[in-house]
């Protein structure tokens, strides 16, 4: 089996970055003779380890691979592993046989090297929360922070069996989102190859006929003789040129400035800039309730929460939100302006009745149910909209040649 993520990192030395159960961020050394011990001793520090990583890294060469595999394919497995092991734990089953199960299941996935790391370090003696956090190339800090905090309040397989069903809904929302555009997103493509094909093969042809006959052509034809003059003899500009696109937008937005702002502006795109808002929030809803409802205190679990917020603008928005909350200022005051108003209005009434936990996996709920409105009306109009553009584009195609040969026919 190929190595590539270590079961065990050797040092002397660690660096980390860790929570606290208060919230604050704070990082260091720690010395130990593995990565799983490290992570050990900061837990019995009461610290909710972020980032570790070996001071002078010495790689042992261990167990785990990811075949190659699509990100999507790589979801499935996950959730999958983790809603078998929350079964099994939650039948009774013990540790051992259920990763065995979940292992065995995972065979033919993604997962399989991961599921085996992750039992034979249990096996060793490390927790299910410390094996999982070893699998970076899998599992989030969200993922492990969750366990961690069923591990710590004994209720780890309903921890578990809630974090598979945050999984699954993140999965299927994703599938949502694809599934509202695969259908226009094909029918532009293949509307764009058959105009490719008329102004690249049917219209020289037809240009060269119109003019050996001779005549003056009508403004239409001499227009669509004139683009397909230019995607014939041109395409290698238009290639350079996305080109250079692509690699001006990359180089734009390499750095950490250019990307928050292009985050900021995708915010302010009529219709779709609402539903990526919709979609951060359900997931950071869903993350922080998971989360609070495994036993975490609020710091941590906003922290962990916010790791899983890819628009970098409003990551940065929430990193804010927990610094007032750390000063005092309540949850929902703080987050205004950030998550849409019905989450907040929900997370307020939860802070109100104790209930922030449950209230915010109600707003997660609410808020995907918004999100696949969102999408639905989206793929509504869409559809008819590449309908009529691909067939005005069509339509005048045909009119231009048909108004040729009506042309060329009254010459003679």
């Amino acid at each position: 089996m190929s190595a590539a993520w270590s079961d065990t990192q050797r040092s002397d030395a660690f660096r980390y970055r860790a929570s606290t159960d208060a919230g604050a961020m704070i990082e260091g050394v720690v010395r130990a003779p593995s990565r799983e011990a490290a992570l050990r001793t900061l837990r019995g520090q009461q610290l909710w380890p972020v980032e570790v990583t070996a001071a002078s890294p010495v790689r042992v060469v261990a167990a785990s691979r990811i075949p190659f595999a699509g990100a999507a394919a790589r979801r499935r497995a996950v959730a999958q592993w983790t809603r078998t092991v929350a079964t099994l734990l939650d039948a009774g089953a013990p540790m051992e046989r259920a990763l065995g199960v979940a292992e065995a299941q995972a065979a033919d996935t993604p997962m399989r090297d991961p599921a085996l790391a992750i039992r034979r370090a249990v096996q060793g003696g490390a927790s299910l929360a410390d094996s999982m956090q070893l699998q970076t190339a899998v599992f989030s800090g969200l993922h492990s922070g969750v366990v961690r905090a069923g591990e710590a309040s004994g209720a780890l397989s309903a921890s578990l069996d809630t974090l598979a069903g945050y999984l699954e809904e993140d999965e299927a929302l994703r599938a949502q989102l694809a599934g509202a555009l695969l259908y226009p997103a094909m029918m532009a493509v293949v509307a764009s190859v058959g105009v490719l094909i008329l102004l690249l093969f049917v219209v020289p042809r037809f240009s060269t006929l119109l003019a050996d006959l001779g005549g003056t052509l009508p403004l239409s034809t001499r227009i669509l003789v004139a683009l397909g003059s230019a995607v014939t003899h041109g395409w290698w500009i238009a290639a350079l040129l996305v080109g250079a696109g692509i690699i001006v937008t990359r180089v734009s937005l390499a750095s950490p400035a250019s990307t928050l702002a292009w985050h900021a502006r995708r915010l302010q795109i009529p219709f779709t800039g609402a539903i990526e808002r919709g979609m951060v929030t359900a997931r950071f809803t869903r993350a922080l309730g998971l989360m609070l409802k495994g036993g975490m205190p609020l710091l941590p679990a906003l922290r962990l929460a916010t790791t899983g917020v890819a628009n970098r603008a409003l990551a940065a928005s929430l990193e804010q939100s927990t610094q007032k909350v750390m000063r005092g200022d309540r949850l929902a005051d703080s987050l205004a302006g950030t998550l849409t108003p019905m989450a907040l209005q929900l997370l307020a009434v939860g802070e109100e009745s104790g209930r922030l936990g449950d209230l915010a996996l109600r707003a997660a709920v609410g808020q995907e149910s918004d999100v696949r409105r969102s999408l639905r009306t989206v793929a509504a109009l869409l559809e008819p909209g590449l309908i009529i553009v691909f067939g005005a584009i069509v339509g005048f195609v045909a009119l231009a040649m048909l108004q040729a040969i009506y042309a060329v026919n009254a010459g003679m």
